[in-house]
């Protein structure tokens, strides 16, 4: 089990990310916004951070590239999880920090998969 922050501004994707994420044994802190994760992030330690791109304020990108070049939560794999799937933006998303990038909506058997490989299971 891993405790997974998930920071995503769409309360419908938060809930059905928890659910997906929860009943594959996860544990779950949630931010609605890129500086709520940060903070977050920096006091909880989670496993890892699932990433939305468009958020209110700050968004994805730059909260990655913050999380990623922070001596504290450096280590903490980012995943993002956008709908913008062009390459560009998985490119981009790769450049700020990112570990790994999955398109909105992901398979549920996917998106673990993508989770476990990130946290070396």
């Amino acid at each position: 089990m891993a405790r997974i922050l998930l920071i995503e501004d769409s309360p419908t994707d938060t809930a059905v990310l928890t659910q997906l994420l929860e009943r594959n044994g996860h544990q779950v802190l949630a931010a609605s916004s890129a500086e709520d994760g940060i903070e977050a992030c920096k006091r909880e330690k989670p496993d890892l951070v699932m990433m939305d791109i468009v958020l209110p304020g700050m968004n994805g990108f730059q909260a990655t590239r913050a999380l990623s070049r922070d001596a504290d939560t450096a280590a903490i794999p980012v995943l993002i999880v956008s709908t913008k799937g062009m390459d560009t933006d998985k490119a981009w998303g790769m450049r700020q920090g990112a570990r790994d990038y999955i398109v909105k909506p992901p398979r549920e058997d996917e998106l673990i998969a993508r989770i476990n490989a990130l946290l070396g299971g």
